[in-house]
């Protein structure tokens, strides 16, 4: 039992970057997890860390047998999970970061009935628009948001929730004083409200139904890290916007947007649940995943 402590010791101390972040983690302290790592260090008779005021690092050692004790405590938990797992039950803390409007449009009004289903969890949820790093800033699950085949490469599993598109549009009354609109190419004209953390900058891509492509350079008059506000900006007469269905959806059907260039289409959307390991998928997360995945079933979600 000691060697094992000492192993999640190691890992937790290495995959934190310090004594004081892993123990916060782990819920005890920084002189348990010292103590622990150096008793390993003793029974290996070898040093696995470089220790200096500012920062850790493994040594040459220490990166092999790193690896070594990841895989270890992976095919336990592993095996635990097999064992398990007709018991397996949803309980604990739930850290989930989303994106803030999809997540206050589309994922709030869901936590309650998935707190109904499982009432041994505890949610607690972060809006941001930022990429977070999961393992380094402790959370179990995320939602993102991305171009079809455009999630970045990572050691993350994702699975596919739901899918939109982005939309070009604006409102009546801006258009009826603006310039004609016939091809992408005309926006340079127009007035534009850009959303900053879109990921191809202010290059925005166009497909026609004919094969073409269109790749077009705005200049934006507003440019916010928030979708809501470039909504806001359209319904105020203000411009041209190229938001997602899930933010326009209701704004289109009740005609305060019309959706422009509609033999263009802007890039796909995948929603994707995140998590960090498939090795060893704790009861509460996969809850979630599947909850969410069923939440999004249905095409008329936005």
């Amino acid at each position: 039992m000691d060697a094992l402590r000492q192993l999640e010791a190691f890992v937790a101390v290495v995959r934190a970057g310090s004594y004081v972040k892993a123990a916060e983690r782990q819920e005890t302290s920084k002189a348990v997890l010292s103590r622990q790592v150096l008793e390993l260090e003793t029974r290996l008779g070898t040093r696995l860390l470089n220790r200096t005021t500012r920062r850790l690092s493994l040594t040459e050692t220490g990166a092999a047998y790193f690896e070594r004790c990841v895989q270890i405590l992976d095919d336990l938990r592993e095996a635990d999970a097999a064992a398990g797992a007709t018991t397996a039950t949803a309980r604990g803390r739930l850290r989930i970061n989303a994106p803030l409007t999809f997540g206050n449009l589309h994922l709030a009004p869901l936590w309650g009935e998935f707190l109904k289903l499982h009432p041994a969890v505890e949610l607690d949820i972060t809006l941001t628009d930022r990429v977070v790093d999961l393992v380094e800033e402790g959370f179990d699950l995320a939602v993102r948001i991305a171009p079809t085949g455009r999630l970045p490469s990572s050691s993350l599993v994702a699975r596919t929730i739901a899918d939109d598109r982005i939309v070009l549009c604006a409102s009546p009354g801006y258009l009826r004083g603006a310039p004609a609109l016939t091809h992408p190419a005309d926006l340079a004209a127009h007035a534009v409200m850009a959303y900053a953390w879109w990921s191809g900058g202010d290059s925005w891509q166009f497909s026609g139904a004919d094969g073409a492509t269109a790749d077009v350079t705005v200049r934006p008059r507003l440019r916010t890290n928030s979708g809501d506000t470039c909504r806001a900006a359209a319904l105020a007469d203000q411009g041209v916007i190229y938001q997602p269905a899930f933010l326009v959806g209701p704004d289109l059907r009740a005609g305060r947007l019309v959706e422009l260039l509609s033999d263009w289409h802007g890039p796909t959307l995948d929603i994707h649940a995140v998590y960090p390991s498939r090795t060893h998928l704790s009861g509460k997360v996969r809850a979630m995943v599947d909850f969410l995945a069923q939440a999004f079933v249905q095409p008329g979600w936005r």
